[in-house]
Parts: C-alpha cells; sequence; structure tokens
C-alpha cells in the first residue's frame, strides 16, 4: 500500500525515515516550500531533523491532493491545527494514522474526535509510545502502542506497513487510552523540567512522575481508557522517556521556566511546538469538568501563565498529607 506522513516536523520526518527504511517510496508534506526544495535535492531537513541523512525514498511534496492519493497517511501536524489541514485535504485516505499528541484548544476535542469530524471515511489510529524523533530517524530500537479504532480488521492492513526491523507496534483498541496518555505526559514533561531547572534533585523528579502517572490514570478512567493501556508503552512508558531528557522539547520548556525565563518569551521563540503548553489549559478544563483531581497539570497550566516556578513548587508541597492511593489526588 501507498503510504505518506503528513507534516515535516521533526517528528514525522523521522517516521517518513523509519518508514523508507527498508525500501519503500514514502510521500512526505511540508508546508514550507523551501522545505520541500531541500529534502527532494539534498535529502536533509536543516530546519528540524538536522540530523538525519534522509533516504531516497522519502519524497517531498506541498501538495495536499498528493497525500490524498495514498492508502495509509500518518498524520503529523501540530494537534491544533490538524483539524485545518485535514479539512483543507479534497479527499481523504482509507486509514489515517494519529501521531500528534494533544487536545484541541477551545473545543477540548481529542485528535480522533477531530480527524473524524474532518474525513468521515477514513478509518482512524493512533500511534503513540516512548519515542525520540532523532533516534527513530537513526534507526535505534523503539516499540509503540498502534491503538486501532477499526479493530483487528485495521490491524492487520496497517501493521506490515508500519512495523520494521527496529520499530515495532503492538496492537491496541483503546484509542481514547493511547490518546490521553499521550496527552497528559506532554503536561507532566513540562513539570518534571521545571523541577530540573530548580535543581530539585531526581527524588522530586521521581516523585513527581509517579504522582503525574496517578493523575493520568484518573483523568483516563473518568473518559473511559482502559487502566492496561495506560500502563503500557504510550502512558506510562512515554511519561518516563518525557520527562527525563532535554531531548523532549515539554521537558525543556520546563527547565528553562524554572531557570527564570518567562514563559511568553520561551513560547514565542521556539521553532517547534511544546503541546504539552495548548493542553494544560484544557486538561485543566475537562479535569474540572469530569471531577477529576489534576493538581500537577493545574500547577503547570499557572506556570504557562507566569507564576512563579519556587512558589508554585512550594504550594504543591504544602497540600494537606492524605493517603497514596485516594481518589482526590
Amino acid at each position: 500500500m501507498s503510504v505518506g506522513v503528513l507534516g515535516a516536523g521533526a517528528w514525522g520526518t523521522a517516521l517518513a525515515q523509519m518508514l523508507a527504511s527498508d525500501g519503500r517510496e514514502v510521500l512526505l508534506w511540508a508546508r514550507e516550500e523551501e522545505l520541500v526544495t531541500e529534502i527532494n535535492a539534498q535529502h536533509t531537513n536543516s530546519i528540524f531533523l538536522p540530523s538525519a541523512d534522509l533516504s531516497p525514498g522519502v519524497k517531498a511534496t506541498n501538495d495536499l491532493a498528493e497525500m490524498a492519493a495514498l492508502d495509509t497517511l500518518l498524520v503529523v501536524t501540530p494537534a491544533q491545527h490538524m483539524g485545518s489541514v485535514l479539512g483543507a485535504m479534497p479527499r481523504h485516505p482509507r486509514d489515517l494514522v494519529l501521531c500528534s499528541k494533544g487536545i484541541e484548544a477551545g473545543t477540548g476535542r481529542l485528535m480522533n474526535h477531530v480527524a473524524a469530524d474532518a474525513a468521515p471515511g477514513s478509518a482512524i489510529a493512533v500511534l503513540s509510545g516512548p519515542t525520540f524523533a532523532h533516534e527513530v530517524a537513526a534507526g535505534l530500537p523503539t516499540a509503540v502502542t498502534l491503538a486501532c479504532g477499526g479493530g483487528e480488521d485495521q490491524w492487520e492492513r496497517l501493521s506490515p506497513v508500519i512495523a520494521r526491523p527496529t520499530f515495532r507496534p503492538y496492537f491496541s483498541d483503546d484509542v481514547t487510552g493511547a490518546e490521553i496518555g499521550g496527552s497528559v505526559k506532554n503536561v507532566l514533561a513540562i513539570a518534571c523540567g521545571v523541577v530540573d531547572g530548580l535543581g530539585l534533585g531526581q527524588n522530586a523528579r521521581a516523585a513527581l512522575i509517579a504522582r503525574g502517572y496517578a493523575e493520568m490514570l484518573r483523568f483516563g478512567e473518568a473518559l473511559g481508557a482502559r487502566v492496561e493501556t495506560l500502563a503500557g508503552l504510550c502512558g506510562l512508558g512515554d511519561l518516563v522517556l518525557t520527562c527525563s531528557s532535554t531531548s523532549s522539547r515539554n521537558f525543556s520548556l520546563g527547565k528553562a521556566l524554572g531557570e527564570g525565563h518567562s514563559a511568553e518569551e520561551l513560547m514565542a521563540d521556539r521553532r517547534t511546538v511544546a503541546e504539552g503548553a495548548h493542553t494544560a489549559p484544557v486538561l485543566v478544563e475537562l479535569a474540572a469538568r469530569h471531577g477529576v483531581a489534576m493538581p500537577i497539570v493545574t500547577a503547570v497550566y499557572g506556570l504557562i501563565k507566569g507564576n512563579d516556578p519556587r512558589a508554585t513548587v512550594s504550594a504543591l508541597l504544602s497540600r494537606p498529607l492524605r493517603a497514596e492511593q485516594e481518589n482526590a489526588g
């Protein structure tokens, strides 16, 4: 089956490189005409993934009609632009695999709902898990969740298209769980970056990961996700990776906040998107709507609005003591 990647940022370019590693031709859509020219002429993406020498099988285009003619499309546009990009396509492939992690601001919709509304004739899947783009592009071993809204029939179509010797998908049909894991972990990664930026130590980071995971579970269960999904690659696995390295855009944003930079300055100056900053406010709203306590996520939202990091940490540490498994958080 023909396959393409919609979005030529670091993650989209890495996925295109991975898919082309067996000699397959992969069509990669980029908005920027100069980037299309560079990828086709020089086999590089110096803007978003300068470390990779791209396979000649990766061909770039800025024509959405070309992408629409493919059988399978991996959608890697920024989460807040997915709906508009899909809506601009003249038609849609049979299978859309959503690889962007976030929740739509203003509507609170998960990406699978955004895609279903924009492309009602397509079967929707979600690919999520612990992945750094530069490692995937380099062919280092990676495992992900491939959650198929079309169930096992869709898995049978997609798994041969996506699986490679060093890129191993695991089947799930819990699309909601896969999305929530990827969305919430971005916000928690900002919090872990703040801990690092403030020099609060490894004990604090480990505690934050554990308590953040508890928030992810509570929120996921409220929206119908399965606990076992969130305990897997797309939940706990992705959380641990993203909360541990400056290779994560969200962690890097939090680290800079902890070091004293303003959120406004950082958001204006970043060429790549830290989705957690966009997800935090809508996540706080959804949590309140469902009666779910998410104090760490709420604290990150405050930091994005300009709250002082040290005062924020002090407020979290002074919360009333309670049982670890108590639902109130």
